[in-house]
């Protein structure tokens, strides 16, 4: 079985066994523990990824149902030490505080700009409906979201 993850080709050997999760082969097989496990009933949406650039929650999803699929997870936004510009939005905005929901809201903002969700807080705030965060209350979350969609929506016209 092979993944392509944040751009890389990730070969695994199949385990007969045990049905994996994609959150599982994610964080155990992969390393890459930046992806959440919350609630293990795709409530919280803490394991949110993008899938062929959807929003999907990874342990809802079998990593069968991954099997050639383009994942992106949170170590996939930054370049290097270069922070994503919605990782900055967050920074200034203060829109994490324990930190445990941000990767999966991160992630699910992503694929915001390409589902069309306007910036403009109501409209972001229904799309997160699937993202709980318990601590931060959203405002500097759904804040730091439109600013980046914004600008990103900003940029790409500017390039049209």
């Amino acid at each position: 079985m092979e993944l392509k993850v944040n751009l890389r080709s990730c070969p695994l050997a199949p385990t007969p066994r045990r049905a994996s999760l994609l959150i599982e082969v994610l964080r155990e097989d992969l390393g890459l523990t930046g992806t959440h496990q919350g609630c293990d009933t795709a409530q919280c949406g803490a394991c949110t990824v993008l899938m062929n650039g959807r929003a999907v929650k990874a342990c809802n999803v079998l990593a069968a149902q991954a099997e050639g699929s383009e994942i992106e997870t949170v170590e996939g936004l930054a370049q290097g030490d270069v922070l994503h510009p919605l990782q900055l939005a967050f920074s200034r905005h203060h829109a994490l505080q324990c930190g445990f929901c941000t990767p999966g809201m991160l992630m699910r903002a992503k694929a915001m700009l390409a589902e069309g969700v306007p910036a403009e807080t109501e409209a972001v705030a229904r799309a997160l409906s699937g993202n709980i965060c318990r601590c931060t209350g959203y405002e500097g979350i759904v804040a730091a979201i439109c600013e980046w969609l914004a600008a990103e929506r900003e940029g790409q016209a500017q390039h049209a």
